[in-house]
């Protein structure tokens, strides 16, 4: 997509019980900020920092946009991977020619695991009661 005129493009990320709204500011210079806050204060662990820049390396194009995220439920890792998510969805917007690239890391895939649910008769969602036989 060639629009200079769009203020920045839309990227919508989940996982689990996490959902990461995404804005891709064009021409910017490779700032992150999540829910308000730096990326790095936001999301302290290395490897978290990591899987959100993952799209960015992948496709060679570091501190080329600014990324505003607004970011909500699950924990931390599950934010991280609906951030990462959505900014590979947001970047297909900007170029098709990055598809490929981004598909064949995987991370166009919505990963689809979420909790189960407890079942009755049971301690939680498979963990039975102990059986004693007598």
């Amino acid at each position: 997509m060639s629009e200079t005129t769009a203020k920045y493009i839309p990227g919508l990320g989940r996982r689990k019980e996490a959902t990461a709204q995404v804005r891709l500011m064009p021409e910017g210079s490779g700032k992150i900020t999540v829910n308000g806050r730096e990326m790095s204060e936001y999301f302290p662990l290395f490897t978290l920092q990591q899987a959100v820049n993952a799209p960015f390396v992948a496709t060679g194009t570091e501190n080329k946009y600014d990324v505003s995220v607004v970011v909500a439920g699950g924990g931390v890792h599950g934010q991280a991977d609906a951030v990462r998510l959505g900014i590979a969805r947001a970047l297909i917007v900007i170029s098709i020619d990055f598809r490929p690239t981004l598909k064949k890391l995987g991370y166009l895939s919505r990963d689809a695991r979420v909790r189960e649910r407890k079942k009755y008769g049971h301690t939680g969602a498979r963990r039975s009661p102990q059986w004693a036989k007598r």
